[in-house]
């Protein structure tokens, strides 16, 4: 993986002294940590001991503290001046207490500048296809992106508090995640769905997440969502065709959605039940942020290059 900058560029004094808070520190929250390094004061919530070791090598002073436990959060009330959040909710329930016991906490006492959040591009259900903006009524269909949109509403709820942003998050690829790429899949033979069961998807390079959640955090307007994605569209199996064309494999053999369905787990085969087109022109005009990858094809051959 490159090294990459912050698109602030050299951030002016004032901005050294601050201090931001990363809930939810994994493989993106330690890519936030890598760019913005010495610049600012970094910190990390983390429950698991295993992990600080981790966290402490990437720059950050490590906090204790467990979102399951309510009680363990309220050494960060003021601790921040900005707050990064990419917990994920619960796996069950209806909503996300996780993120009602985060604003709980910040709220004891002064209160930070901004807040990001990580959601997910699933609160907007099946487009059937169509281009999703951010106006765009939010439809979850599945019981995960509706804790999301509990996560969501809570934070727009503090708008008095702070300045809250909300990231629309699609499928998210590096090299170096451990999901991989779809370079990992297409080698592995995986097959897809047919021509005309296909959906469309969205993505985003990981480096690319982590330049959207720094600007976000300097640039993103008043409890404002932005949907945090590349310029592609590509249905998902055109995706991995893209993929296997690229690394001189061969496409993935392509079945119809029932035939699919037997061979992969219902979760897998969730993220196949809804199309859409995500719009980034708000990310791109309000954050300032420019894509190191604009396109999945050009993250696929950096990957393939070893420069991604």
């Amino acid at each position: 993986m490159p090294s990459f900058h912050s698109p602030l560029g050299a951030l002016p004094s004032r901005f050294r002294r601050e201090r931001l808070l990363i809930v939810g520190c994994g493989d993106t929250g330690l890519r936030v940590a890598r760019a913005l390094g010495s610049r600012l004061t970094l910190l990390a919530l983390s429950s698991s001991p295993g992990r600080q070791g981790v966290l402490r090598s990437a720059g950050l002073r490590v906090l204790g503290g467990n979102l399951d436990d309510s009680a363990s959060l309220r050494r960060i009330a003021g601790i921040a001046t900005r707050v990064l959040h990419l917990a994920p909710p619960p796996a069950q329930g209806s909503g996300d207490p996780r993120t009602r016991d985060l604003l709980q906490a910040l709220r004891r006492r002064s209160a930070p500048l901004s807040l990001v959040y990580g959601s997910t591009s699933a609160v907007y259900g099946d487009c059937q296809g169509a281009v999703a903006t951010e106006t765009r009524a939010p439809d979850a269909h599945s019981a995960r992106a509706g804790r999301r949109l509990d996560a969501e509403a809570r934070i727009r709820a503090q708008g008095r508090a702070w300045r809250s942003s909300i990231l629309r998050i699609p499928g998210i690829y590096a090299p170096d995640r451990a999901e991989g790429t779809a370079l990992d899949r297409v080698r592995h033979g995986l097959p897809v769905l047919a021509s005309h069961d296909d959906v469309y998807t969205n993505h985003i390079h990981a480096d690319d997440l982590a330049r959207a959640c720094i600007a976000a955090l300097w640039r993103g307007r008043a409890q404002r969502v932005y949907n945090t994605n590349d310029d592609t569209r590509l249905k998902m199996g055109d995706y991995y065709d893209l993929a296997a064309d690229l690394a001189g494999l061969p496409r993935p053999p392509r079945l119809p959605r029932a035939e699919l369905a037997q061979q992969l787990s219902p979760m897998r085969m969730s993220f196949m039940a809804e199309s859409r087109q995500m719009d980034n022109t708000r990310m791109k005009r309000e954050l300032r942020l420019r894509l190191r990858y604009p396109e999945v094809a050009h993250g696929l051959a950096a990957a393939l290059a070893g420069k991604a």
